[in-house]
Parts: C-alpha cells; sequence; structure tokens
C-alpha cells in the first residue's frame, strides 16, 4: 500500500429511503466515469472507483472529490451516498459501512492498523460464521489479534492459502484492484403504501403485483433474469428503516409464479410480521435473452397450465393493455 486513499466504495440511497432504480443507477455510473474510467459497479445500490488519476487531475484530495460526487449524486439524480475512501478496495468497503449518508469515512494509510484493531473477525472479507467461530475458539476474536498472531499459527488453524489471506487482509493488504465493468443489466419497480401498511395480506398483494409487472415486462422483452433482490422499506424506532435481501433463482425465469414463489420466501426471511410496512421495491438482475437461456423440462402438469395461461394473458395485455389481465387476488 502507498500514497494517499485513492479508493472509494459508494452506497447510493434515495432521498426518503431504498436503493436507486435502474436509471438512476446506470446515471450515478455514469456521474463517476466522468471523474475516472475506474469504476465498477456493485448493483444494485453500490459501486467502486479508483479515483487516483483524478485527484491529480482536479487538483483535489479525496475528501473534496467525494464531497463533489456527493452533491452532483444529490442535484442530479435525487440520491445521497455514504462513501469510504481508503487505499485499496477491502479497506473502502469495510470503510463505506462507517459512513453516514451524506459523508465520507476517510481511512488514511498510517491509520490502519487502529481502524482495523478492534473490529471482530467476521468484519474481514472471507470471514464467515464457521471460520470466526473457529479463530474464536483460540482466542482470535478481533482483527487486531489476528493480525498479531504469527503467520504459521494461521495457516495451521485455517489452511495455508486461507492462513495467509486471512493474515494480509488482517494487515489492511488487499491484492484486488478495481475492475472497470458495466452495471449488470435489470428491471426494477416499486409499491408505497398510502400509510404504513401493518395488514400481511396487503403486504403479499404488493409484492405480487410486482413480480406480475417484472414477469409481464421480461417476457414482453424476451428476456429471463437470474436473481431478484427485494427492498422493504417500514417505520423504525429512527425514522424509516430499509432491508434489503438478493436471492438466486434455480434457473433464470420470467415466469410469474416462479418469481413471486421466490419474493414471498424472501419476504418471510425479514420476519417482519407486525412491521410498518411503508413500501416494497423489486429488482430483477442478470437479465440476458430467453432464447438462450436454459430450461428444466418439467411434467407438472399445473405448471404447464400456469405457463399456457400465461401465455394467453401476455397475448390479451399486448392488445388490451397491462390491466386487462390480472391475477384474481389482485382483483378483489
Amino acid at each position: 500500500m502507498s500514497g494517499q486513499p485513492a479508493v472509494l466504495c459508494l452506497r447510493f440511497r434515495r432521498i426518503g429511503g431504498g436503493p436507486p432504480d435502474s436509471a438512476a443507477y446506470e446515471g450515478l455510473l455514469a456521474l463517476l466515469g466522468a471523474f475516472t474510467p475506474v469504476v465498477e459497479a456493485a448493483p444494485p445500490d453500490g459501486a467502486l472507483a479508483d479515483v487516483g488519476g483524478a485527484l491529480r487531475y482536479f487538483g483535489q484530495d479525496v475528501a473534496g472529490l467525494a464531497s463533489v460526487i456527493r452533491v452532483r449524486a444529490l442535484a442530479l439524480h435525487g440520491v445521497d451516498c455514504a462513501i469510504g475512501a481508503a487505499v485499496n478496495p477491502m479497506l473502502a468497503r469495510m470503510a463505506a459501512r462507517q459512513a453516514a449518508p451524506g459523508t465520507t469515512f476517510t481511512v488514511p494509510e498510517d491509520e490502519t492498523a487502529g481502524f482495523l484493531a478492534a473490529k471482530p473477525a467476521a468484519a474481514l472479507d472471507g470471514v464467515g460464521p464457521a471460520t470466526a467461530r473457529t479463530l474464536c475458539g483460540y482466542g482470535l476474536d478481533s482483527v487486531g489479534r489476528i493480525a498479531a498472531a504469527p503467520l504459521a499459527t494461521l495457516q495451521r488453524i485455517t489452511g495455508v492459502r486461507t492462513g495467509r489471506d486471512l493474515w494480509e487482509r488482517a494487515n489492511g493488504i488487499d491484492r484486488t484492484r478495481v475492475v472497470p465493468n458495466a452495471a449488470a443489466r435489470s428491471i426494477g419497480a416499486e409499491r408505497s403504501f398510502p400509510r404504513d401498511e401493518l395488514d400481511p395480506e396487503r403486504h403479499r398483494r404488493a409484492l405480487l403485483s410486482l413480480t406480475e409487472e417484472l414477469g409481464a415486462r421480461l417476457r414482453a422483452d424476451g428476456q429471463v433474469c437470474r436473481s431478484l433482490t427485494v427492498t422493504v422499506r417500514y417505520a423504525g424506532r429512527s425514522g424509516c428503516t430499509t432491508l434489503t435481501r438478493s436471492r438466486t433463482l434455480p434457473e433464470p425465469t420470467a415466469h410469474s409464479a416462479a418469481l413471486t414463489a421466490l419474493v414471498y420466501r424472501v419476504q418471510d426471511s425479514f420476519a417482519l410480521q407486525r412491521a410498518r410496512v411503508r413500501g416494497f421495491a423489486l429488482r430483477a438482475e442478470g437479465l440476458h435473452d430467453a432464447e438462450r437461456a436454459a430450461h428444466q423440462l418439467s411434467f407438472d402438469p399445473v405448471d404447464e397450465r400456469a405457463r399456457r395461461i400465461e401465455a394467453v394473458s401476455d397475448q390479451v395485455r399486448a392488445k388490451f393493455g397491462p390491466q386487462a389481465v390480472k391475477p384474481g387476488r389482485l382483483a378483489a
């Protein structure tokens, strides 16, 4: 590691809560591209940017450049940014987790050890619950203690390669780089309630309407999606709280029933049975042409009948409009 912090990790949030929609997200990536060509998309609400060249070109320090980006994102897209700045992507991501919306949390190179020392082992990239429990069993319950442990000890506990990776990360070393890429293609939709909604049935109906809408749009465009991201906004103790979770589908699909089944499972995982929900957002991600997608043949007559009905319904909607056909649960 050398030089001043030049890697930014940005987390985007719309004013009022929730991730940006797909159009705003693409606009935010373009905004970053005006400062540096080294932008790595991390949909649905994040990005990494290496601004080393931009700092020299614009004559700014990293905090100043981050402030300019944040002001433009707010003015042009109505999106607030929490920004982490550090000398490598791992530290920038960790810094972003500590940055409040509208602020930049910077980790100078000479303060890396102090920044990491008190963090739990699980805060490091690649350390899951099982590895964290193993490390804690040896008294290595903080990043500082892992960093101070002999490399050979870590390798005996976790394996040669994992031990080396763990030791390097605990000492703030990250050999990865920001890799320029394009945003994964996605589409999204939202539903907001006129007031905080407690009724679980209304929650289900809102999610069903989202999967029906996105499924119809995917099929109309000849697309399938690989994964879904569900965001729920609800009233918490300190105002509006947002939870977001992504899940991968068993196979790429645009079948509304499959989308709905997965979304309902994600909703159940939130465990917000008594939450005062303000709205949901759903994003279908990893889009590609349906013609190139493999579909596992089903011998379930119910599934095949549902797909035939869906195809006929799409034809009716194409002729008479998107509201011409809808599930009975939404027509009630």
